[in-house]
């Protein structure tokens, strides 16, 4: 099953980078192969909320929605997101921000899924490093087209 791990130092805060990948519903404006998405819910927890959120992934022939439950922990700088339905076996993923003395903030990422589709799974296994860089190189897009180009 493919999983891809990536620290970043990011020349952003840590709060400005969560904000970025907290924002759900904005993803189809900035990420590759995300066509759609919807919050189906949002509910308050201690130390942060858990929403419910459906998005639509289209990749060459495939089009599939699939829903996730996330979990933001804003105090933690922490996004921890796993699969409800759709078309994986198993999927999940997280993100944690945290500020840098010098300056701007380091995130990790880390995502592991599969699907269930044999065919789409042997696709995305074939370009699965490229297709997680390029997801991660649109979310630094995001940062510096929302908060401006630093060095």
């Amino acid at each position: 099953m493919p999983s891809h791990h990536e620290n970043r130092v990011m020349p952003y805060s840590a709060q400005q980078m969560y904000d970025l990948v907290a924002d759900v519903a904005r993803y189809p404006e900035f990420l590759p192969w995300n066509s759609a998405a919807r919050i189906r819910s949002r509910t308050p927890i201690d130390g942060g909320e858990v929403m419910e959120a459906d998005l639509v992934i289209s990749f060459k022939v495939f089009r599939e929605r699939f829903g996730s439950r996330v979990t933001l922990l804003p105090a933690q700088k922490r996004i921890e997101t796993i699969y409800i339905d759709g078309p994986f076996k198993h999927m999940k993923s997280h993100w944690a921000f945290a500020d840098r003395p010098e300056g701007g903030c380091e995130v990790e990422f880390h995502v592991d899924f599969e699907f269930r589709n044999a065919i789409l799974q042997g696709i995305i296994g074939v370009v699965f490093n490229e297709a997680m860089q390029r997801v991660v190189r649109a979310f630094e897009k995001r940062a510096e087209d929302l908060y401006g180009k630093r060095s």
